[in-house]
């Protein structure tokens, strides 16, 4: 064969008889497969998946089609491989700032929170959690109020929390990544200090995840995202006084110095936080009283 005639990988036709292939049900496996090796490739797929007649609703029937096998966790490794290539694809949507808002406005993150709420370590459900994470981080990376008040009003805060504790290294990184960057919005910081159940729910989440890191060789990526989390709380005056009392030892003990002895940001964050929680302790017992009778 020429080298002419081999199929380029990009080519918008292929990519558009794929997309056309998730309609036949004898073809939407092999469609679905190789349209998420191809997201990268093919710039404007978020556009041709949301515009093409059918498509997002097949991707939705692939991640229905599966809630039975949720509870009990009978899941088989095949049905998450499929389910989490739709997700891909989704997650390819989610990511793309013309489609952004109109997946948002869907409420298609609402067919996540299912998958999110699972418990089983298995490798098919930890992987299929890590493949909706994806989707989630996904629409926060753009920065947008919209997004991040969808996820406080539909309650993704205490599924995000539920997956720092118990998911592999990577879940918990993502998780974490989220819950970083709803707490530096400015209605995401209030949600969580609005009230004491609220902020000692995360504060024991991020406080797990520390533990976890001191049992294992310790992800720096993953160190950074907590400390951000704490750096943001502490914006906040209650959750400012509370987290001189609830602030990990770990943090404070040079548990991690080794960890991020080559990690010149990593210190600078983690100093950033002992010198603004540790340094103002004094000011902060001054308010705890307040705090605690305004939390009730």
């Amino acid at each position: 064969m020429l080298t002419s005639d081999v199929p380029n990988p990009s080519d918008p036709e292929l990519v558009e008889r794929l997309v056309l292939d998730l309609l036949d049900p004898e073809l939407k496996g092999h469609a679905l497969s190789e349209l998420r090796k191809k997201r990268e490739m093919f710039q404007d797929l978020a556009l041709l998946l949301w515009d093409s007649f059918g498509t997002i609703t097949s991707l939705l029937q692939e991640i229905i089609v599966v809630y039975p096998a949720l509870s009990p966790p009978t899941l088989s490794l095949t049905s998450s491989n499929q389910v989490c290539n739709a997700l891909a694809l989704l997650q390819c949507v989610a990511s793309h700032p013309g489609t952004r808002s109109r997946f948002i406005e869907a409420r298609i993150p609402l067919y996540l929170c299912a998958f999110l709420e699972t418990d089983s370590k298995t490798r098919q459900f930890e992987y299929m959690r890590l493949t909706s994470l994806g989707v989630i981080g996904a629409l926060v990376k753009a920065d947008d109020p919209k997004i991040i008040n969808f996820l406080l009003e539909n309650e993704f805060v205490p599924l995000c929390l539920h997956n720092m504790t118990i998911g592999s290294e990577l879940s918990k990184t993502v998780a974490t990544f989220i819950t970083e960057k709803i707490v530096q919005d400015d209605a995401g910081l209030r949600y969580i200090c609005a009230n004491a159940d609220r902020f000692y729910a995360v504060g024991s989440a991020l406080a797990t995840t520390v533990t976890s890191l001191v049992d294992q060789q310790p992800s720096k990526r993953l160190l950074k995202h907590i400390i951000r989390c704490y750096l943001r709380m502490a914006d906040n005056p209650r959750g400012y006084a509370a987290l001189q009392t609830c602030l990990p030892p770990k943090l404070k003990d040079g548990t991690f110095n080794s960890c991020l002895r080559d990690d010149p940001s990593g210190r600078h964050l983690l100093q950033q936080l002992l010198n603004k929680v540790i340094s103002g302790r004094n000011v902060g017992q001054a308010h705890n009283s307040a705090t605690r009778m305004s939390w009730g």
